[in-house]
């Protein structure tokens, strides 16, 4: 099967001119924040709030917040008498994080560049503390959710979110197979990463040992929309981590990734666009 690739061609040449990997520079946070936050993400952001109950006047610290959307949430929730910090890692996330204004009645967002496993604060110095499909990353999640652990009040209250494996995401699962196909297996390891921390027993265990208690893990199901299976590749790889290893490859392969997808994805597109199942683990703990 053979498609029209001259809309896609510039696609790629819009959003891959400029080169970025996931210590970013360029624009591939303002990618993530307008393409893959609206379409990936920002759905569950009120979901994890939901589970983490922040109340006015606490203070909630967001670990691996990207480009913000669960902080500026929490301090909706805590209003101006509350303290919300995001953590990232990545400076181009967070300056695009600075960049974007937060609601009048709501606590001023402090955003503070840090790793999750060295955060920069006194023992109990929060109420709750949050990560959104940020612990998969971690190179030493114990480390990670210790120090989560630690900067938790004797009452504190954890919320994070994993991706359940990648077989429940025909959409990713298919995109990975395909990178690996027409860019190579770096590309397609890159796509499986997120969803890396898929065991809910795993999950579990993990955060029991760094001292939290009242463990519960539910799954839940949602959808990933993109107005076209072309946006869908063309947005996350430019995005991602993937937009160095795509930029590098020959145009002919871009074009068969787009029509290899097109075909795999197929039955979840139609006139109002793609639309995809996936799935999460939801956490949550006290201290």
């Amino acid at each position: 099967m053979s498609y029209n690739t001259g809309g896609t061609k510039v696609l790629w040449h819009h959003l891959m001119g400029q080169q970025g990997q996931w210590q970013v520079a360029g624009s591939a946070p303002e990618v993530y924040e307008r393409e893959l936050v609206p379409a990936v993400f920002g759905l569950w952001a009120p979901i994890l709030i939901d589970l983490a109950r922040p109340k006015l006047g606490e203070r909630v610290v967001d670990i691996a917040c990207g480009t913000g959307i669960v902080a500026r949430l929490a301090a909706v929730k805590v209003g101006p008498t509350g303290v919300v910090v995001g953590v990232d890692l990545n400076p181009g996330m967070l300056n695009v994080a600075r960049s974007l204004a937060t609601t009048p009645d709501a606590a001023s967002v402090q955003w503070q560049e840090a790793n999750a496993d060295k955060l920069p604060f006194a023992d109990s110095e929060f109420d709750i503390a949050i990560c959104q499909l940020g612990l998969q990353f971690f190179a030493d999640r114990p480390a990670a959710l210790r120090e989560m652990r630690r900067v938790l009040s004797s009452k504190g209250r954890l919320a994070l979110m994993v991706w359940c494996s990648i077989e429940q995401s025909p959409g990713f699962e298919s995109l990975a197979k395909i990178l690996e196909r027409h860019i190579g297996l770096a590309a397609a390891t890159i796509m499986r990463a997120p969803f890396g921390l898929a065991d809910a027993d795993e999950l579990s265990r993990l955060v029991g040992a760094a001292d939290f208690k009242d463990i519960t893990v539910q799954r839940r199901v949602g959808a990933i929309d993109f107005p076209s299976v072309e946006q869908f590749v063309v947005s996350y790889v430019a995005g991602s981590p993937l937009a160095s290893h795509v930029s590098q490859a020959s145009e002919s392969a871009r074009e068969h990734l787009t029509e290899d997808i097109k075909f795999a994805l197929g039955k979840y597109a139609g006139s109002s666009g793609l639309s995809f199942p996936i799935a999460a683990h939801l956490l949550t703990a006290t201290a």
